[in-house]
């Protein structure tokens, strides 16, 4: 097992890609502290774990909030006496309108999640990493890195754009620590993210385009959960052990159609 000794830390691990990443982390050996909003959220992705032979525990906090953060990672820390590898994947796509129609709070709770949110989960992990040194893997989009024609998604691609900034500068600074950060850039995949998002008067803004052939060119469709999950095990692992400060799209070529 590629990840045997390790502890992980995933954030969104109640669903989607968090979820995926949490069962597959864990089936290579990983122990995870498996983090969303509440830990009922989180209660099915443990027991998947566990019913796999694997270890894991829930956590329940808001990224958002420092002191509910640094009490998470503590907790996670303390449970196995280590940190290996922190994988920041919570986020929402928000709301999604025109310039003039986008609230304030809006885009500040899109960015306090999104970015802010992974500012913390690095933050309050780095006293742990140091200690042997470790992977930090961040979902970021192919919004705001190579998708800029999703009108209305403003708030939302500043917030993934601003994570592979984030995710460069954090590598660098890193580095002596022997702690690696990377970003991951997925585009379509079959979550449950869309949910939540709420699209106001896009129709408005969007420049229209038609794709007679699909978006998706390598497959024709949405990527899946599972497919993410195979490449933040790559960067998780000692596999990618020269990798850092470095966004990797995994997306179909969907981007390079779109852009």
């Amino acid at each position: 097992m590629q990840l045997e000794g390790k502890v992980a830390l995933v954030t969104g691990a109640g669903s989607g890609i968090g979820q995926a990443a949490a069962v597959l982390l864990a089936k290579e050996g990983a122990r995870v502290a498996a983090l969303d909003l509440s830990e009922d959220e989180v209660q099915g992705t443990v027991s998947q774990i566990e019913q796999g032979g694997g270890e894991a525990m829930p956590v329940g906090a808001d990224v958002s909030q420092p002191d509910q953060m640094q009490q998470a990672v503590q907790q996670a820390a303390e449970r196995w006496g280590r940190l290996d590898i922190v994988f920041a994947n919570a986020g929402i796509n928000g709301v999604w309108a025109p310039l003039e129609d986008l609230e304030p709070d809006e885009w500040d709770r899109t960015l306090a999640i999104n970015l802010k949110g992974t500012f913390l989960t690095v933050k309050y992990a780095v006293p742990h990493l140091k200690r042997q040194g470790g992977s930090v893997i961040i979902t970021s989009s192919v919004n705001g890195t190579r998708i800029f024609s999703n009108t209305g998604a403003t708030a939302y691609s500043c917030s993934k754009g601003g994570q592979v900034i984030f995710t460069q500068m954090a590598a660098l600074e890193l580095a002596p620590h022997k702690i690696r950060v990377n970003a991951i850039c997925p585009g379509a995949i079959e979550t449950n993210i869309g949910e939540n998002t709420e699209q106001r008067n896009t129709d408005e803004v969007k420049i229209p385009v038609e794709f007679p052939e699909g978006s998706h060119p390598l497959k024709g469709g949405p990527g899946t959960p599972e497919q993410v999950a195979q490449l933040v095990l790559f960067l998780a692992s000692d596999a990618s052990s020269h990798i850092t400060g470095t966004p990797i799209w995994i997306e179909g070529a969907e981007s390079l159609l779109q852009g």
